[in-house]
């Protein structure tokens, strides 16, 4: 059952009051789900007419279903149980919730760090299934990964066609490539859904369905869910949600998500690159901001909305004082509800939804990179196992890496927040995760961490596209092995490292600071920053 719930108090109350009944009036949940392209304005319209299939994708992801067990049958019988998924952005973090809150296993390689290749590659290679997700199949990433897993297949005497399956668009480069390859399979997603509406889709379905998971039942949340989302209604909570979001006076642009027992793992990541790259764009937006319990940002800020991601059965309504956000509900019901939220927060601040102008950027700049191999930038300070580069003026006079965080994070402002971005092994280095809430408690400021480069295609929009107010920590590392690529003249390392570098270059030409701390020795680098995090909390 979908059980979908919301409350909402303060602000936030106080916009879906205010909006609510003009979202009924102008009919914007039944004409989304009738596809109406103009809900967003004449310049969003040609974008928005082909990105709407998500609204009634029932009938056809349900057809998937017995195809999807099928295949997981034949492969299980065949000893194949580990699944890989090799994605980027919404085609790897739906999957990646949905087995995860399923309780299955699930190996998501979104990285293009060499220590998570290999860890990926070397595990139980024989018994492994590679799933790859790409609606064009150009993506760098799950291109490079599959090449690299097709020959370690072959290298390990295993038949890599009968060990590929393929996620994508019909008729997209990677449609056409994988049937004249002889993949195991290739299933075709709706073109008509972009990737981060997409965990309805064979994109969310096929490698959960094979790792497990009951996808009927996610399927039947979110058509029920669907009965009263689509009506024009003023108890719709998904206008509600959306007027929260995108409607506050003046508009609350951090959105803290924090889970108390929502019973859905890792949602709030989901979340986070639904509405950064829906929002983020033109100068406006608003940034989701994904944090423990007890994390500094849920005081509150002038500037600050707390969504806090609850257990209906148990959770106890919200103080009237309060400028926040409570929402529960089955998996499949709340993801609807969540891309209902966002195309509402979107008309309300006067933006498209379904595009992603910036995004591009960061991946040129890397190409650039990639084609020319630029001798590496000097390091403007050098401290022990830490090598710190920054935008112009912001090393000056600094010769430690605790004297560089403390600039950086003299460069935060009362409209500002702080992004750390680590192009390293999110599994191998997941505690490196833990410093957002001390740079949060230090700072004062909202702090989000992302792990490189998977943020790129999720949160990296908002940095380029949204407000001017975000100042950037890049952390990077060395490798002591890399990972060639198949027909390509770069290796994962190279990659990487293009990739961190394109990024910070786009932003340092948006007149932002960047302070870039590359760890020359990863676990010596590891304990310096430790040391120099301890040191400004005791400032």
């Amino acid at each position: 059952m979908s059980s979908l719930e919301f409350q909402a108090t303060g602000e936030a109350r106080a916009a879906a009051d205010a909006h609510v009944p003009q979202l009924v009036d102008d009919r914007v949940a039944s004409r989304l789900f009738a596809k109406d392209a103009t809900l967003w304005g004449p310049e969003a319209e040609a974008e928005s007419s082909i990105r709407l299939g998500w609204v009634h994708l029932f009938a056809e992801s349900r057809g998937l279903i017995d195809d999807i067990t099928a295949l997981r049958d034949e492969l299980r019988a065949e000893g194949v149980d580990r699944v890989v998924l090799a994605g980027m952005g919404g085609s790897s973090l739906a999957p990646e919730v949905i087995t995860a809150t399923a309780g299955v296993e699930l190996i998501v390689l979104d990285s293009t760090d060499p220590d998570m290749v290999a860890a990926a590659l070397a595990d139980r290679l024989e018994s492994s299934v590679l799933v790859v997700s790409s609606k064009s199949g150009s993506t760098v990433e799950t291109d490079s990964q599959r090449r690299v897993f097709e020959k370690a297949f072959a290298d390990a005497g295993l038949d890599a066609s009968r060990r590929i399956v393929i996620v994508t668009d019909p008729g997209s480069p990677m449609d056409k490539m994988s049937r004249e390859a002889g993949y195991r399979a290739v299933f075709n997603a709706n073109p008509e859904v972009g990737g981060r509406y997409s965990a309805l889709t064979a994109f969310g379905l096929v490698p959960s369905g094979l790792a497990g998971v009951d996808i009927a039942g996610l399927l039947a949340d979110a058509e029920e869910a669907a009965e009263f989302l689509r009506e024009d209604d003023a108890d719709n909570i998904g206008l509600a949600l959306g007027a929260a979001l995108g409607g506050t006076a003046p508009l609350r642009d951090k959105i803290v998500f924090v889970d108390e027992g929502s019973g859905i793992v890792g949602f709030a990541d989901w979340i986070e690159q639904l509405i950064a790259e829906s929002t983020g764009k033109l100068g406006t937006g608003v940034l989701p901001v994904v944090v423990e319990p007890g994390a500094p940002e849920l005081e509150g800020a002038d500037d600050v909305l707390v969504v806090r991601l609850v257990n209906g059965e148990d959770d106890a309504t919200a103080g009237d004082a309060s400028n926040e956000v409570r929402v529960s509900g089955s998996l499949g019901s709340q993801m609807l509800l969540w891309e209902v939220a966002t195309v509402v927060a979107g008309r309300l601040l006067g933006i498209n939804p379904f595009d992603q102008p910036d995004v591009e950027a960061a991946k040129v700049a890397a190409r650039g990179l990639l084609d020319e191999q630029p001798e590496p930038v000097p390091a403007q300070v050098v401290d022990g196992a830490v090598e710190l580069r920054g935008t112009e003026g912001l090393l000056d006079g600094v010769s430690t890496l605790e004297e560089g965080l403390r600039r950086l994070l003299g460069e935060l402002g009362t409209e500002d927040y702080l992004s750390v971005q680590a192009y390293l092994d999110r599994i191998g280095a997941a505690p490196l995760a833990s410093l957002r809430q001390r740079l949060a408690a230090t700072a004062g400021r909202p702090v989000t961490f992302g792990w490189g480069p998977r943020f790129l295609h999720s949160t990296g929009q908002f940095h380029k596209g949204g407000p001017r107010v975000g100042v950037y920590l890049q952390i990077t590392g060395a490798n002591d092995t890399d990972v060639e690529i198949p027909e390509r003249p770069f290796t994962f390392g190279q990659l990487i490292s293009a990739q961190a570098a394109g990024d910070a270059t786009v932003l340092a030409d948006l007149g932002r600071p960047v302070l870039r701390l590359h760890l020359a020795d990863r676990s010596a680098g590891l304990e310096q920053l430790e040391a120099a995090l301890a040191g400004l909390a005791g400032q």
